[in-house]
């Protein structure tokens, strides 16, 4: 039927198209990127390790989905900070798919929400070194030259 949503064994809305490096979905029977688990939450260090491993080899899409993880599994009091995390890759994935307005503000966003932490950064993130490079990479992009390489710890 048209209009009808993939979903999970619970239920839950899940896109099933595979996707390109950049996440976009492609056709349905198409060969695409390899995911990451559906759902993936490791542990903070691993986490990051993954997801900086993933963003040096320009794969920001799947590093969101690995930060997303572990937003969604972490305590309450470090959840934004994730949150975070994964809205500078999603940044990153709007700059390499040519989307600069969405890039911009999505990197500027990404700095605000993990500001708090820049007195005290858990996990060895370099939240100012972040801040810094999310607020100079926006002007760039906006500027038309743009870097994408970030560094979360």
């Amino acid at each position: 039927m048209a209009g009808e949503r993939d979903r999970d064994a619970t239920g839950r809305a899940r896109n099933a198209r595979p996707r390109d490096e950049l996440g976009r979905p492609l056709a349905r029977g198409t060969e695409g990127a390899e995911p990451p688990p559906e759902d993936i939450a490791l542990p903070p260090l691993q986490s990051l390790a993954e997801a900086q491993s993933l963003l040096d080899s320009g794969r920001a899409f799947q590093a969101h989905e690995v930060l997303e993880g572990t937003w969604k599994a972490a305590p309450s009091a470090e959840r934004d900070l994730w949150r975070g995390l994964a809205q500078f890759a999603v940044g990153i994935t709007h700059a390499q798919r040519g989307n600069t307005v969405g890039a911009a503000r999505l990197l500027r966003r990404a700095a605000d929400r993990i500001s708090p932490w820049r007195a005290d950064p858990p996990h060895g993130i370099d939240v100012s070194g972040l801040i810094s490079w999310a607020l100079s990479t926006a002007e760039r992009i906006e500027a038309g030259a743009v870097c994408l390489r970030a560094r979360l710890a």
